[in-house]
């Protein structure tokens, strides 16, 4: 891949992706926003308007325009649409040049650009890139969904749970991510209504104007928006990044889980080391989790752009500039949250899971792990106060560094209320490895809940 370091975002240098650029970099954009002048081209011919002639020279037109030249033109007249417009009338004949761009206004052709654009990108390379990431995880839950593990709230040891189901929230989250990307991908609309979306100039020349955007569009394999002024409503799209900048939150979730996991006190799951990897400029024996760290600095610089998303709502009667420059930074979301989708399919498929640190971790807490089970038992065996009891007794066993369990089997005064505990619940407080609940059962009917949604 050819890399250019002449640039100043670290999007382009750094972090790009190369299918993405297809759809998302400036050429990309100028040839979509020329593929909107072609499918009017399409519609006037089926109008009548002009012959097969001046529509294959149009075409033709269409297909050879460079960046280059736009820009050149743009630098030229000051209008970057109206750049374009000319260098394709350029390349047509004399007859041809009344029909380029007949009817439209710029935002006909940018905002239907855009949507087509960002559809296909999220089509094409975002959703599989998604999916292949939930399959991963999938299998991750499935493999360890009876591997013991304590779960944690508040950073502090808390229940069992297995390594399995803790994956399995994952799942969950992101497949509910992959349908809220379909969805927001599918409501994008496009526009062919005119300078002010009322339809001035088509309305002079066909009874139904609105059927001839439909027509426009559906040649792009877009709908209309129901209304619009000279630009799209903007709700559509400040939904779909929404949905963009929620599915990023998940994977910076996961990647903060397991970098706390990581941790050299913990060391219940790794990133893969490679064998010339540095870890450290000074400390040879570091094994950074410099890859979820990524993720998350990526987050960090991403989430904030949604911002500007919303402040583009507002646009003053049918249109002003407010949201022309602020809008051309949209694509960098989509590339830098896939590029992290990447970077975590790359860490997941290698991911280190040490069973045995997660055992060792959860003995740590074993001996209080039965409180809640413990005074659960009690209570519904009838003794008046169980909670205050039970932590009293929790209190006692970590002063002594005693069992809990033998410190409660040996209280006389509890005696009446252990007695109705049967034989499988004092198993629990005898082995509190047990305890987990229905993790196991949870990671697969989750699993296989989304397996079945999204039909993988």
């Amino acid at each position: 891949m050819e890399r250019s370091f002449n640039l100043f975002s670290p999007i382009d240098y750094r972090y790009s992706v190369e299918e993405l650029k297809k759809y998302l970099s400036e050429e990309a954009f100028i040839k979509y926003k020329a593929k909107v002048e072609a499918s009017l081209a399409k519609v006037l011919l089926k109008r009548k308007f002009i012959s097969e002639k001046i529509y294959r020279e149009i075409v033709e037109a269409v297909e050879n325009i460079s960046p280059e030249e736009v820009y050149e033109e743009e630098k030229r007249i000051k209008h970057d649409i109206r750049a374009l417009v000319n260098c394709i009338r350029k390349r047509v004949s004399e007859e041809a040049k009344p029909y380029i761009h007949l009817f439209a206004t710029s935002y006909d052709i940018v905002d239907t650009a855009n949507v087509m654009r960002y559809r296909d990108a999220v089509e094409n390379v975002i959703l599989p890139d998604m999916i292949r990431l939930e399959k991963i995880w999938m299998e991750i839950s499935l493999r360890y969904k009876d591997t013991l593990q304590i779960g944690r709230t508040h950073g502090q040891h808390a229940e069992p749970i297995t390594f399995g189901f803790s994956i399995a929230l994952y799942v969950h989250r992101w497949g509910e991510r992959i349908v809220r990307v379909k969805e927001a991908k599918e409501n994008l609309k496009g526009k062919f209504s005119g300078a002010v979306g009322a339809y001035n100039s088509l309305s002079i020349f066909f009874e139904n104007p609105e059927e001839f955007e439909m027509d426009v569009l559906s040649e792009l394999g877009l709908k209309p928006a129901e209304i619009s002024t000279q630009i799209v409503p903007p709700e559509p799209v400040a939904d779909f990044f929404h949905s963009i900048i929620t599915s990023f939150g998940v994977l910076a979730n996961f990647a903060d889980d397991m970098r706390h996991l990581q941790r050299s006190e913990i060391g219940e799951v790794g990133e893969a080391f490679e064998e010339k990897q540095v870890g450290s400029s000074t400390m040879p024996q570091k094994k950074n989790p410099v890859n979820f760290e990524n993720i998350k600095s990526m987050w960090k610089a991403i989430l904030p752009r949604i911002l500007t998303v919303y402040m583009d709502q507002i646009s003053e009667h049918q249109r002003d500039l407010t949201n022309s420059c602020s809008q051309r930074f949209l694509p960098e979301i989509l590339v830098a949250f896939d590029s992290s989708v990447r970077r975590m399919i790359r860490i997941s498929e290698k991911l280190q899971v040490d069973a045995e640190n997660m055992e060792k971790n959860f003995k740590m807490s074993e001996f209080k792990i039965i409180a809640e089970p413990l005074y659960i038992f009690l209570a519904v065996s009838g003794h008046p106060d169980a909670h205050e009891y039970v932590r009293g007794k929790v209190m006692e066993c970590m002063r002594e560094k005693k069992s809990l369990y033998k410190l409660v089997m040996e209280d006389e005064s509890v005696k009446p209320y252990i007695d109705k505990i049967d034989e499988r619940q004092k198993e629990i407080l005898r082995n509190p490895s047990k305890y987990t609940g229905i993790s196991s059962k949870k990671a697969e009917k989750i699993v296989n809940l989304w397996k079945e949604r999204l039909s993988i």
